[in-house]
């Protein structure tokens, strides 16, 4: 329990440093297992930093469940934000409602209306992000920093689980008896839009699971580019 406590002071002190620096911060809330660990962290210590998730219209029933268990169980508020409706008809229009199993392009189409787009909303007015990535997470956030200049959203970002171990999530949840999404014990590591995750087999990458039907090099959906300056 103490390399714990080590770990949840660091992140203690990025949060209330970034907050301190950049406020309005706002975090991003997937409702994923490093998501429910930044949202008791910041419940539990009274970090000023909103809360919003992005309903893509495509979630598992069990992601909608936790997100009516965090409005009930938190002070800190959970906003919610949708995609442009007429956005979502026109695609769906011209690909069908499954289109984005046809190539990479129609697929990142397919994120960028149901997550980018409301995620720029949601962020308007704001200085800085929070996000609960990890380094161990993807090949494609092994170079990523605690703290980068987004260039795409012209403001601080911020990734304060980034060295954290999956045991070390775990560790958290369990101690402090954190809701989580019921899919991860399902063997869902990683959980988004209901047809883009499946479950994985012991042994599999833990983003295996995401996109299964693309290569490792484009599993991202846009929310999280590279264009950032490496700052810490």
């Amino acid at each position: 329990m103490s390399n714990l406590q080590h770990r949840v002071d660091q992140v203690v002190a990025v949060l209330t440093e970034i907050v301190r620096d950049y406020a309005p911060v706002a975090f991003a809330n997937s409702l994923g297992a490093e998501d429910m660990v930044l949202t008791d962290i910041i419940d539990r210590h009274h970090i000023e930093i909103e809360m919003f998730s992005l309903d893509t219209g495509r979630l598992p029933q069990e992601t909608y469940d936790l997100m009516q268990t965090v409005q009930e169980r938190y002070k800190t508020k959970l906003r919610i934000y949708f995609p442009n409706v007429k956005q979502v008809e026109a695609y769906v229009a011209e690909h069908g409602v499954n289109g984005f199993y046809q190539s990479v392009d129609l697929r990142k189409n397919c994120c960028y209306i149901r997550k980018v787009e409301p995620l720029r909303r949601a962020l308007q007015g704001k200085r800085a992000w929070v996000t609960g990535i990890r380094r161990e997470q993807a090949s494609t956030r092994a170079n990523l920093k605690v703290s980068t200049y987004d260039m795409d959203n012209r403001m601080q970002k911020v990734n304060p689980l980034l060295e954290w171990t999956n045991a070390e999530v775990w560790e958290y949840l369990k101690h402090y008896e954190v809701p989580y999404n019921k899919l991860h014990d399902k063997f869902y590591p990683s959980i988004g839009c209901a047809p883009c995750t499946r479950a994985i087999t012991p042994g599999e990458d833990i983003r295996s699971g995401r996109w299964w039907w693309e290569t490792p090099e484009t599993k991202e959906c846009g929310l999280h580019a590279d264009k950032v300056i490496q700052s810490k």
